[in-house]
């Protein structure tokens, strides 16, 4: 049985999983919405920066909650999740 790999070719990049990086920004600075622009979430990284303003940084725990679930999963899991099927809250 022969097996498949992707080779890597100008019009085929290898797929970038960007899990690391949003994590620590959400947990790190995530009042300012810098882990949803990461992931390609421009509008819900604005939602973010305005929540945060409002609440004076209260909501501030909902992307450390974030941070934390994006480091908890598998990278399959978080790639085909938030790069894959575009899932943008939590």
């Amino acid at each position: 049985m022969e097996t498949t790999r992707q080779t890597e070719t100008w019009n085929n990049p290898p797929q970038e999983n960007k899990k690391i990086v949003a994590g620590i920004c959400a947990i790190l600075i995530g009042g300012i919405g810098v882990h949803k622009f990461i992931l390609g979430y421009t509008k819900e990284g604005v939602i973010q920066i305005i929540l945060s303003l409002i609440s004076c940084g209260v909501l501030g725990i909902i992307p450390f909650i974030e941070g934390i679930i994006y480091l908890t999963k598998s990278d399959a899991e978080f790639y085909e999740t938030y790069q894959v099927n575009k899932r943008p809250w939590f």
